[in-house]
């Protein structure tokens, strides 16, 4: 089982940037890949983006691609969400999960270890 603990939520104007981590531990780190999902008041968590074990496959929700990278540090056992312009409307719980994977295959199925969450407002 993994266990990861989310950071780095917080309010922003719009337009401005926030960074998320996320912090994996248990399972070894670089043998799953790694997704982030958000869910805003009164509306179904939805996904936002994932990362390969390697880092080298990326998906991005159509909402959020020029806008927001996702990175990973397998020495560190943590994964980044870079959020860059960001509009009123991302405005969400954001949650970071372990793949039971070590691909991104664009199954949100396969991410089966989720965090607690991290809020993130972002103000008109």
């Amino acid at each position: 089982q993994v266990q990861v603990v989310e950071s780095g939520g917080g309010l922003v104007q719009a337009g401005g940037s926030l960074r998320l981590s996320c912090a994996a531990s248990g399972r070894t780190f670089v043998h799953y890949a790694m997704g982030w999902f958000r869910q805003a008041p009164g509306k179904e968590r939805e996904f936002v983006s994932a990362i390969s074990w390697s880092g080298g496959t990326t998906g991005y929700a159509d909402s959020v691609k020029g806008r927001f990278t996702i990175s990973r540090d397998n020495a560190k056992n943590t994964v980044y969400l870079q959020m860059n312009s960001l509009k009123p409307e991302d405005t969400a719980v954001y949650y970071c999960a372990a793949s039971s994977r070590t691909t991104y295959t664009g199954r949100n199925a396969d991410f089966n270890s989720w965090g607690q969450g991290t809020q993130v407002t972002v103000s008109a």
